[in-house]
């Protein structure tokens, strides 16, 4: 079941958005495809919706500064597998690719007062790698990079994975908002 969200749902996101090179890929894809690596408008939205949803939503894990908030910013950036095991690397100190990094800025002890934007952090996503795992699951790109923008979305607001009852939760959070659809 999808749920249609009206325009009003949103928030004000600043979203820092670094495109996919197209070029650099073997694959052609649609418009609706070269738009999600390449423009920064739908990834707005959306991302827009899923916080809107998460801030309203009190069952769900959200840092109080960010529920007060009228305007967040975050950075996503679609990569290569070069460029995200390279920051693997260097943050995370694991020499190997990945599909998706979170950086979050906020943490439990983040305080903001009268702040008139939250930083969130940065989201990188590996296109190749996500290419890879959508043709394994045999699911569409655009689900697979939607799926890791929300992934890592959540990671960015504290929620982690690290025993069974936390992933469960998160990749049901995450279903729930890959059902929220954006109305132009």
């Amino acid at each position: 079941m999808k749920n249609d969200l009206s325009s009003s749902f949103k928030l004000d996101l600043d979203l820092a958005f670094i495109a996919f090179p197209i070029k650099d890929l073997d694959h052609s894809f649609d418009n609706e495809i070269n738009d999600l690596m390449t423009s920064s408008s739908q990834w707005n939205n959306e991302i827009a919706i899923w916080l809107s949803f998460i801030k309203e939503n009190e069952e769900l894990k959200c840092p109080e500064i960010v529920r007060k908030a009228s305007k967040l910013s975050l950075g996503l950036e679609l990569t290569n597998d070069v460029k995200i095991s390279e920051l693997n690397h260097t943050w995370l100190g694991k020499s190997k690719s990945t599909d998706v990094l979170s950086f979050p800025i906020l943490d439990a002890t983040s305080c903001v007062f009268n702040s008139e934007c939250i930083e969130l952090g940065d989201i990188v996503i590996s296109v190749p790698t996500a290419i890879r795992q959508a043709k394994e699951n045999n699911i569409e790109i655009f689900q697979e990079l939607r799926w890791l923008a929300s992934h890592g979305l959540l990671h960015l607001l504290g929620w982690d994975h690290c025993d069974e009852v936390s992933l469960n939760q998160m990749l049901l959070t995450q279903e729930q908002l890959l059902d929220l659809r954006v109305i132009l």
